[in-house]
């Protein structure tokens, strides 16, 4: 994994989507923690590094929130990008950098949480009622997961999915699909995120149908005319927290930063007023100017953060 101590390889913002390349080499210079020694000292600043898909948006906001905050705070932040969710888990638990600054940790990734949860520290949850979906084009006639049935054609028998190894793959592949018998028509497509949205772009500029699997919060639901389909079976899971996650041992190392991401709390319209600066208003190459506006616009979140 390559470390980065400012900007990073980006996301494609808004309804534009390129693809994006990732690096999976390593640092040797700097341990997680912060000091060359492996050791680090919260009074006197240090390195925080945060891992993260860049392609998931949520990890993306979150991680130059924090960068925004320690900075300030006398810390340094670098940065972890990763391209899939295995891997992110592993990493954090092998101590290979410090937080996870999103992660979902109750529904869509227990799986890694019951494989890493033991050396993994939950640090705080920032943003309540996350939900996984799939979702159709606003001017598509169906409304509920149960109406795919028999309409394969309509779709080209495809839901358009995200990374393979994402649990909302895990939760489409393994729980919906199967309840409401879509396997004999459907094939869950996977790539990535930024694939899926440019399938979307591309569909609902033509008046295409398409299903795709999505999840809130996102920008994507504003940003493009999707509707969540029903799920009637509850087959998608129940609504969850998102949280910050952390190697085992980070709040004993760095208390001070870890009592500040336990403040932090979001509501729905903060949330969405952030993502939506870093990943559409701003966009690619201005996300720190993304986050200074934010702060600018929402003050008393910061005052929060610090305590």
């Amino acid at each position: 994994m390559q470390k980065h101590t400012t900007r990073a390889a980006r996301l494609a913002a808004g309804a534009a989507v390129a693809a994006l390349a990732l690096t999976s080499c390593g640092s040797e210079d700097t341990t997680a923690g912060g000091s060359t020694d492996g050791g680090s000292n919260d009074a006197a600043g240090g390195t925080v590094t945060l891992g993260f898909l860049p392609s998931w948006t949520d990890g993306l906001s979150t991680a130059y929130l924090w960068q925004h905050v320690l900075e300030e705070e006398g810390y340094d932040v670098e940065f972890q990008e990763i391209s899939e969710a295995g891997p992110l888990y592993a990493g954090l638990a092998g101590g290979d950098f410090d937080v996870y600054p999103s992660a979902w940790p109750e529904v869509t990734h227990a799986s890694y949480m019951d494989e890493f949860g033991d050396d993994i520290e939950d640090v705080g949850t920032y943003y309540e009622g996350a939900v996984l979906t799939m979702a159709v084009p606003e001017y598509t006639d169906i409304d509920s997961i149960a109406d795919l049935q028999g309409q394969a054609d309509r779709f080209d028998g495809r839901i358009v999915g995200i990374e393979p190894g994402a649990g909302l793959t895990g939760v489409v592949q393994d729980s919906a699909i199967p309840a409401y018998e879509l396997g004999d028509e459907y094939t869950l497509q996977t790539s990535s995120t930024t694939a899926m949205l440019a399938e979307l772009q591309a569909a609902t500029d033509a008046q295409e149908d398409i299903v795709v699997t999505l999840w809130r919060p996102f920008w994507a639901n504003s940003e493009f005319p999707v509707k969540d389909l029903e799920d009637p079976e509850g087959a998608m899971g129940e609504p969850e927290g998102l949280h910050e996650l952390a190697r085992a041992g980070f709040s004993d190392d760095m208390p001070e930063v870890a009592e500040m991401m336990s403040n932090l709390s979001l509501s729905d319209a903060q949330y969405g007023e952030l993502e939506d600066m870093v990943v559409n208003e701003y966009g690619e190459g201005q996300y720190e100017e993304a986050v200074d506006a934010f702060f600018e616009a929402n003050p008393d979140v910061l005052e929060q953060i610090r305590g």
